[in-house]
This record gives structure tokens, sequence and C-alpha cells, in this order.
């Protein structure tokens, strides 16, 4: 109904501005039939019916109005026209090139030059992408034996990048064509990331569970009898269990992290009480590997804001590594110290040992999932690889970070930087 009273409206105002327009016409022709009238001696009905077809005519779009509008659009037209292709190659977020029929660059906008460099009007297409899937591409344009195609194409240097390329006519007879590039590095990435963690997954499950077929079958057959060996393989069957128990819990972990959104703090956390908690619950395993767990607090309230679980699984992956992997050391030293940067004040919390330490190649990928600078001796250990990627991950969500020293032969220190606010 407000529609239909809207519409009703404008098109009043319409016939209204039609009138004004037309006053000086209608006053005349009302004053020739006034005069007709008065002089004729006519019916008072002629002088009625003319002035009714006067208003009327009055009314009806003339021809230079309707001009006019054409006169409009066309300049609309003309405006679209005048707008060259430079601008609108400009306007595409992604690396363009125009080409013409002999495959040399006309135009390249911002956006191409950031990504290939080097270009310049003239410069022939097929010498600067000599990748056989680009001169297939060109070929096939060119050739007019199809309207459009893509194909995809990897740039080596500076950084190696993969782009999703397509090639087209400009218009119609223009004698010109367009390669637009878009950027699939990201994606790719991201499949072959989780290519990669299906097949370590699958791997770290895959050997337990050999284990345990090849012990059942072993029961069932030459130590059906034997009790010892029975109870020895049982025994490897349930650490193997937990193993994978172990496993599919860090997944899980993971799977939860990844779906929350980052973390807005809410409540805060006691790091010194949060910290001895988690010295309390490993205590026994600091025993079995002979290490000294030694603290070193600052004084002070050590308060941030925080989830406490989580942040207590961040310290205990840690801690349990240190007690696991630097045995050798004998002991463990766990800091907590202010930062003094004004800009964003916190606290650092340190996890040092004293064992064999970890390489340099091997510090910028150990919080990668199923990473191990060890295989052995983190199976050994019952290590899952998922501990640091989960601390990582923790992390983030915390407006945290994570850094880590180590020298080979001196130990290793995992440093906890985290925000007071």
């Amino acid at each position: 109904m407000a529609e239909t009273g809207a519409g009703q409206d404008s098109r009043g105002q319409a016939v209204a501005a039609r009138l004004w327009r037309n006053r000086r016409l209608l006053a005349a022709g009302i004053a020739a039939i006034i005069a007709v009238y008065a002089f004729a001696g006519a019916s008072v009905y002629v002088p009625l019916l003319a002035l009714a077809v006067l208003a009327i005519a009055a009314m009806l779009p003339a021809d230079a109005e309707r001009q006019s509008a054409a006169a409009s659009a066309a300049i609309e037209a003309s405006g679209l026209q005048q707008l060259s292709g430079e601008y609108l190659a400009a306007a595409v977020a992604d690396p363009l090139i125009i080409f013409d029929h002999s495959a040399a660059i006309v135009h390249a906008n911002a956006a191409a030059f950031a990504a290939f460099g080097g270009l310049a009007p003239g410069m022939s297409l097929a010498l600067k992408f000599r990748a056989p899937e680009m001169q297939a591409l060109l070929d096939g344009i060119l050739s007019g034996q199809v309207a459009a195609n893509a194909v995809d194409y990897t740039e080596k240097l500076p950084v190696e990048r993969t782009y999703r390329v397509s090639a087209s006519t400009v218009g119609h007879a223009t004698g010109l064509y367009v390669l637009v590039f878009k950027d699939q590095s990201e994606t790719r990435r991201i499949d072959r990331m989780r290519a990669d963690f299906i097949a370590n997954a699958s791997h770290e499950l895959r050997t337990p569970l050999a284990s345990i077929a090849g012990f059942i079958e072993t029961l069932r057959g030459p130590a059906r009898n034997d009790p010892a060996a029975r109870d020895q393989f049982l025994q490897i069957m349930q650490n193997q269990t937990g193993r994978m128990a172990r496993l599919i819990d860090d997944l899980l972990s993971l799977s939860r992290l990844e779906m929350k959104p980052y973390l807005r703090p809410g409540t805060e956390v006691d790091l010194r009480q949060t910290i001895d908690s988690v010295i309390d619950s490993l205590g026994p395993l600091a025993g079995e590997n002979g290490v000294v767990i030694e603290r070193e607090f600052a004084n002070g309230r050590l308060v941030v804001p925080g989830d406490r679980d989580e942040l207590f699984q961040v310290f205990e992956n840690l801690l349990e590594n240190a007690c696991k992997y630097g045995q050798s050391g004998g002991r463990v030293t766990v800091s907590i110290v202010g930062t003094e940067d004004s800009q964003q004040p916190g606290f650092d919390v340190t996890i040092r040992d004293y064992g064999p330490g970890i390489a340099e190649e091997h510090i910028p990928r150990i919080t990668e999932r199923f990473y191990r600078v060890d295989v052995e001796n983190s199976r050994t250990q019952k290590g899952t690889g998922l501990g640091l990627s989960i601390v990582k991950h923790i992390l983030t969500r915390h407006n945290a970070r994570l850094s880590i020293k180590s020298e080979v032969g001196k130990g290793a220190a995992f440093t906890v930087h985290l925000p007071a606010r």
C-alpha cells in the first residue's frame, strides 16, 4: 500500500510539473477559448470541451522533453564509452594484462607490475611467460579456437606463487585480448597442509594398529599357551592403545582450538598458582626421569587475562617436554619475570632444560604438526608430535607468543610472552 501511494504521488508530481512548464500555453489557450465563446455565442459545452483537450495536451510529455531524456541517455552512454581500458584495468585487484593479436602487451595494471615486474608496452608475452601451459593458452586464444580458457601457472621468483590464468577476448572485433591472473597460492598451501596432516595422522595411527594386530595374531598362534609371552604382549598392546588414545585426544584438542574464536579476556589467571599446580602434577614424571624442577618467580602479583585450563595445558606441555627430552641435564628451571615494554607490559614465563638442545635448523619448524627433531626418541617418550602445535594455537588465542632459544649441547629455553592486559 505504501509503495502504491508513493507511485501515485510521483505521477501527480510529474503531471503538476508538466502543467507548470506549459502554463503560458495554457493561459493563452484559455484566453482564446473565452474570447471565442464571448464573441461567437457558442454553446457552453464547446469551451469546456476545448479546455479539457487543452489540459490533456499540456499533461502529455512534449517532444522536447522526450528528446531531452534521449540526449541525457546518450550523454551517459558516451561517458561510459569514454572510460578507458586503463581505468578499468586499474580497478581490478588481480594482475591483468591486455595484449593484441601478436601477443604484444598493450597495457598492464599495477597489480601485474607488482607481481611480475619488467612489463612494458610492446613486450612479447611469449618471451615473458615461457612456460608451456602459458604458450598453449596464448596460442589457443589467438587462433580463435576458444573464446576463453584457463590454465595453472607457477611463478618461481622472487617467491613461488601459483596463479589460475584465464584468457578471453575484449569486446567484438577489437583485436585485443586480456589475461587475468588469480592468485591460488594460499589455497594450494592449505590443500597441501590438509593432505600432509591426513597422511601424518594416518601414519601415526597405522603403526600402533599394525603392532596390535601382529601381537593378536601371535597370541592366537605360537604364544597361545605361553603365559610369560602373553603378559608381555598384552602390556605392549596396552601401551600402543594408550598412544593412540593420546594422539586422538590431541587431535580433538587441536580441532576445538581451531573452531573457537579469538579469546576475549574475561577472567584473570594467577600465573604463580597455575604453574605451581603444573609442577606438582608433573612431579612423579620428573622423579622418574631424575630431573629436579627449580622455581624462579618474580615477587608481587603475577596475573594475566586468559583461560586457566588452556594456559595450564600450555605450561604442562612445555614442562613435560623439558622433563622428557632434557633429562640428561638433571634439572629444569621455570622462571617468571615482568616485561618492561611500556606499550604492552606483561610477563615472560621461561621453561629451560639443560639437555642435548635443539639444532638451529629445527627451531622454525618445531611447532608444526607431527614435526619431530628425533622421531625414535619422541616415540620412546610417548610423544604425539602435536604438543607444541597445541601450545602455539592456545597462545595465539591469548594474543601471546612463544620464542625458542637453543644451542646444541647446552639445552633449550621455551619462553611464553603473555600480555598483562
